[in-house]
């Protein structure tokens, strides 16, 4: 069994014991090269891919490995392996669905304690020598308290549910909204429903658990920024492609929003000419970045990584695989 590996050879080191694994299988580390071209001449005949979420894994490499029985994301993305062509060539696509759920959602609450808190601006600040100014004038302007925050969530998966679970202990008042009603974890979870222009309208904080899909590309659009209540703070520890950016910078300009926590841009990997990067002052302190390191964790790793390698196991023994995302 040969395994063409797409992503960090010491992560896959620390996070799994290699030691464990078959002598017969062949691990072909391929660093961060993404040339097709090169890859091909490192790993043409192998079994198996083994790439990183954010690590593209085009139709020009499915094709031309003849030997080619499965793809594996490390984590729960999948839009950057052409599942198109997986399908044509009866090749297996799967991800960590799940996997990752309850290190993104404290990310998410952290996210939003740092935007109401104003906790980059102010470190700035303490560092240098205006702690008093950034006390006297925020007691004045006002800080809220999370519990006080009605918190919509905008899709109910694995990430929004375990997202929901944290806000409870917050006694946050959380409404979602999902193209399906989900009656049974509304009462589980204490959340109610509301249709998209309610949540926007009515939430505090709007916090995005969407996949990276055509039809969500660029899903806060300008109009639902429009739709937001002003003040309100917005969320996104999914994909950047959910966000219309230039409408992201126009809402904070404009006062709709009153700041933002991200933890992902598009495109990746984020260069400084990036326009959020770019946004002048006092708007650029409004927005709290994260490096997409929601579901980078130690016990997250361990858990994905254990699945990889379970379905590789799976493969070799002629069976299906689990997480299958690509309909086969």
């Amino acid at each position: 069994m040969k395994i063409l590996i797409l992503t960090l050879k010491e992560r896959v080191e620390r996070f799994y014991d290699l030691a464990s694994l078959p002598a017969s299988y062949s691990l072909m580390f391929a660093g961060d090269e993404t040339d097709p071209s090169r890859l091909l001449s490192l790993g043409e005949d192998a079994d198996v891919i083994f790439a990183d979420a954010i690590r593209p894994v085009p139709r020009e490499l499915i094709e031309k490995m003849p030997h080619l029985k499965l793809i594996h994301s490390e984590g729960v993305g999948y839009d950057k392996i052409d599942c198109a062509a997986a399908r044509e060539r009866g090749v297996f696509v799967c991800n960590n669905a799940a996997a990752n759920s309850q290190a993104v959602a404290e990310q998410a609450v952290l996210l939003m304690l740092a935007c109401l808190r104003r906790t980059v601006e102010g470190d700035r600040m303490v560092r240098v020598g205006r702690q008093m100014e950034a006390k006297s004038t925020w007691s004045l302007e006002g800080i809220r308290e999370l519990w006080s925050c009605r918190v919509g969530l905008i899709g109910l998966g694995a990430i929004g549910r375990e997202t929901a679970k944290r806000l409870r202990s917050f006694d946050c008042p959380v409404c979602y909204y999902s193209r399906t009603r989900r009656l049974a974890e509304e009462n589980a979870l204490g959340v109610t429903y509301a249709p998209l222009p309610q949540l926007l309208s009515q939430c505090d904080i709007v916090s995005l658990h969407l996949p990276s899909a055509p039809d969500t590309f660029q899903f806060m659009s300008r109009e639902n920024f429009r739709q937001m209540k002003p003040g309100s703070i917005l969320i996104n520890t999914s994909r950047g492609e959910l966000m219309d950016d230039s409408a992201l910078i126009a809402a904070l300009r404009s006062g709709r929003l009153a700041g933002a926590g991200l933890d992902t841009l598009a495109p990746e990997p984020v260069c400084p000419e990036h326009p959020l990067l770019q946004l002048e002052e006092p708007y650029a302190s409004r927005i709290v970045f994260s490096p997409h390191i929601g579901g980078v964790t130690v016990q997250a790793f361990r858990s994905m990584h254990r699945s990889v390698w379970e379905n590789i196991r799976r493969i070799e023994q002629d069976m299906r695989p689990l997480h299958i995302v690509n309909g086969l």
